[in-house]
């Protein structure tokens, strides 16, 4: 299995109580530390302006600033976003801007894209809010302008939502192409989501990943349908690396997971969520996979590995004021489940000079 780590940028009130001028460094720091840390594949962030559970004023740090930002500080891990939504940018432009990220990184961006659904900001920014079939076609022709621009430099397509007439990106990413047999997407694509009858045909024709439902039973439901979809399309299933997201709340033992609940539950209070809203969220981190001690969350990833999912995206809320739940995940789950160092995966690994 591999593992890859958000960094806390405040969309679920997890820089709450740190003063804005500190942000930087607290994010910095943990991506630096990932990075270190080659037991990390990739760190992500969150492609929302409002935060959850409800908008606030407290702080949500801009995605692909980040991804940037990131390449800069960073020279191993891989830098996603879980999941950019399509109809944020003009998907031309964004697709330019994504190949710039991929360069300064020297070719360690991962592409999470998506359709959206946090009606709250899209019609705060003035996006509106398509019905869902509207957002979907437009996540169908973005990934397809995506795909042309970065495999070809150049793209032109007279769509429903989008049109693009001889649009160039040059330089193009310097991930050229995918592995032998996946999609050939240039930068690696991630199409994030579960809608059965159009997200994951989309994912069937253009994913080198899905990012979909976590349980055992979501998970193994999500996945069958996939399938179906790769043999309609012509697709190898088997090329698509299948992904899911993690909240963990680990303790040594039950006592110490109650603590890290109980953490939870008083951050959410500091930012001035609802006790109500506080209590739904708390139960339903209890129910998640990856809650509890070390033994019990490995079985349960194990459960997870033999349905198919090889890649967990982990999320803990405390991340920018306590490590020490980091750690023991670090000691004592991924050594149960890493697999062999995948260094090749991606392809070429760049190096400029003065650059690890």
């Amino acid at each position: 299995m591999r593992f890859g780590i958000f960094v806390p940028q405040g969309w679920r009130l997890d820089l709450v109580g740190i003063d804005p001028s500190q942000h930087w460094g607290v994010m910095a720091g943990l991506a630096r530390r990932a990075d270190a840390n080659p037991e990390w594949e990739s760190i992500w962030v969150y492609d929302h302006f409002h935060t959850v559970p409800m908008p606030s004023e407290e702080a949500t740090h801009e995605a692909w600033t980040l991804m940037s930002a990131f390449a800069a500080v960073t020279g191993r891990v891989r830098l996603g976003q879980m999941c950019t939504c399509m109809s944020y940018r003009n998907p031309a432009y964004l697709a330019k801007v994504a190949a710039t990220v991929d360069i300064v990184s020297e070719g360690r961006l991962e592409m999470g894209i998506g359709a959206g659904w946090y009606e709250h900001e899209w019609r705060a920014y003035g996006f509106g809010f398509p019905r869902a079939g509207e957002r979907l076609a437009r996540l169908r022709e973005g990934v397809d302008i995506f795909r042309r621009l970065w495999t070809t430099g150049s793209a032109t397509l007279d769509g429903e939502h989008y049109q693009v007439d001889g649009a160039l990106c040059h330089p193009r990413p310097l991930q050229g192409t995918s592995a032998p047999g996946s999609a050939s997407n240039g930068i690696p694509m991630w199409i994030a989501g579960g809608g059965e009858k159009v997200t994951l045909r989309i994912a069937a024709e253009y994913a080198d990943y899905t990012n979909f439902d976590g349980s055992p039973e979501g998970f193994a439901a999500k996945s069958a349908i996939l399938r179906d979809h790769c043999t309609e399309v012509g697709r190898d299933f088997g090329s698509i690396v299948r992904s899911s997201n993690y909240n963990v709340v680990i303790g040594r033992d039950e006592r110490e997971v109650e603590d890290r609940l109980r953490w939870y539950a008083d951050q959410l209070t500091r930012a001035g969520v609802a006790p109500a809203k506080v209590e739904e969220q708390v139960a339903s981190a209890r129910t998640q996979p990856a809650v509890g001690t070390p033994e019990q969350i490995v079985e349960r990833l194990q459960e997870l590995e033999g349905l198919g999912m090889t890649y967990a995206i982990t999320y803990f809320a405390e991340a920018a004021y306590d490590l020490s739940g980091i750690e023991l995940f670090e000691r004592e789950v991924i050594p149960a489940l890493l697999d062999t160092p995948r260094e090749a995966h991606h392809g070429h690994r760049w190096h400029l000079p003065g650059r690890g």
